[in-house]
Formats: structure tokens, C-alpha cells, sequence
């Protein structure tokens, strides 16, 4: 399921990036590698806010969609 589909509160663990070579370095820099633990902290219509590897980010939501967790 793509993060941009969790809920507030909810954590999950990334399984997978989907995307061309460049935007999956950009995410795995970021910290979204697979076996990484995510936790919506908090969304809004323009996108979430997630925690990763105790530190807190914002992705829009078309970014989220390229992240897959379980």
C-alpha cells in the first residue's frame, strides 16, 4: 500500500520505492529505505508528516504515493 494511504497515528515499515533511479535516491536519503519504521504524525489536504528515524518531514502527497509500506 502506498504511505500516502496511512492513517494519522499509524506506523509502518517501507517496503518498497517506486519511481525513476534519481527520485528513489532522493527518498532513500531522506530515509525510506525498506525495513525503515514510518509514523504519520500528522496530514492535511497538501500532504503528512511523518516521523523517520526520529526526525520529522513533510512530503506532499504524490511523493508519499511513491513509497510503499506494509
Amino acid at each position: 500500500m502506498p504511505l500516502a494511504m496511512a492513517m494519522k497515528g499509524e506506523s509502518r515499515t517501507v517496503t518498497s520505492l517506486v519511481g525513476a533511479g534519481e527520485m528513489k535516491q532522493h527518498l532513500a536519503e531522506m530515509g525510506f529505505v525498506p525495513g525503515q519504521k514510518v509514523t504519520v504524525v500528522g496530514e492535511n489536504p497538501a500532504g503528512i508528516i511523518l516521523q523517520v528515524k526520529g526526525v520529522r518531514l513533510a512530503l506532499n502527497r504524490s511523493l508519499a504515493q511513491k513509497i510503499l509500506v506494509a
